[in-house]
């Protein structure tokens, strides 16, 4: 799945629903293995641990491999490409609006679901057919903190979740004062072409490129993806644009957009796909990614 369709997917599911410092980031919750906890469809969660798991999220299928859980998952959805044992997995179609009764004949005891409305039918259906659903709304590296606090402890392994969460958020950490120095260049995050997407200020990808040391050009606008037009763009002058390998031709070939910093001074830098598309394990690797290139020559953290 493209890094372009996961975020106009998740702008849209969040239209349908409706650089910080280490003692700025919100502190994740606390683990608990015996009460009940609310998850973001607003309902009441059980964190006994499951036998049998559908992880219908990339992130979350990822994560649960990450730490150890991969046995007891049973299915995924068809977008579930991270790591590679994932793909072994039955696909259960998609991760939104999500075929019930797919999901039943695998027979899981939980089911975790990305928390969007278009998605609240399929966990009322599951429910009613007596199957624990967790729906986690992975939007922001918090709620990727929150979200590991809560798998951990349904996988039965919470020391796995909390090891990771720790090493990902110390490689943040130290990407962030590394660049904190570094010029920040003016950065047009370029999702899609007509109309013309943007990166907004509502999404971990922007949390990224500000610990990456870019300041986004569209960080004013709360969505996790914007519609601007061009000449807005132009008015703000991105130095650099970064964009899916493939849609720089596009940039070129406009006379229009000749006029963009960017574009004149050749800035237009592939996103790594693999690494961005998804707000989980890999936020460390990603992050070091956009600031190798954003700062050309960076040695990187030391």
């Amino acid at each position: 799945m493209s890094f372009v369709r996961i975020v106009v997917v998740a702008a849209f599911a969040s239209l349908v629903a409706g650089c910080s410092s280490p003692a700025d980031r919100p502190a994740a919750r606390a683990d608990t293995g015996a009460s009940d906890r609310v998850d973001d469809f607003g309902d009441t969660i059980s964190l006994a641990p499951a036998a049998r798991i559908a992880s219908l999220n990339p992130t979350t299928t990822e994560f649960l491999f990450t730490i150890g859980a991969g046995p007891k998952l049973v299915g995924r959805d068809s977008y579930d490409e991270w790591p590679a044992a994932a793909k072994s997995l039955p696909d259960l179609g998609p991760g939104i609006a999500p075929n019930v009764e797919k999901i039943l004949a695998a027979r899981p005891d939980l089911v975790v679901l990305y928390a969007s409305n278009d998605n609240v039918p399929a966990a009322r259906a599951l429910r009613a057919a007596g199957i624990r659903v967790v729906g986690l709304k992975i939007d922001r590296i918090a709620d990727f903190r929150r979200a590991a606090h809560i798998l951990g402890a349904i996988a039965g392994d919470s020391a796995a979740a909390r090891l990771t969460v720790d090493t990902v958020e110390r490689s943040l950490d130290r990407i962030r004062a590394a660049t904190a120095a570094l010029p920040h260049p003016r950065v047009l995050w370029y999702l899609w072409d007509n109309p013309i997407l943007v990166l907004g200020n509502g999404s971990y990808q922007s949390e990224l490129l500000a610990i990456a040391g870019g300041a986004n050009v569209y960080g004013d606008r709360a969505e996790p993806a914007a519609t601007v037009s061009l000449e807005d763009v132009l008015r703000r002058d991105p130095e650099v644009i970064l964009l899916d390998p493939g849609r720089a031709s596009v940039l070129r070939a406009s006379p229009r957009w000749a006029h963009v910093t960017a574009v004149r001074t050749g800035r237009l830098l592939d996103v790594d796909d693999a690494l961005l598309n998804r707000p989980g394990v890999t936020l460390g690797m990603g992050a070091l990614s956009l600031a190798r290139a954003l700062h050309p020559g960076w040695s990187g953290p030391q």
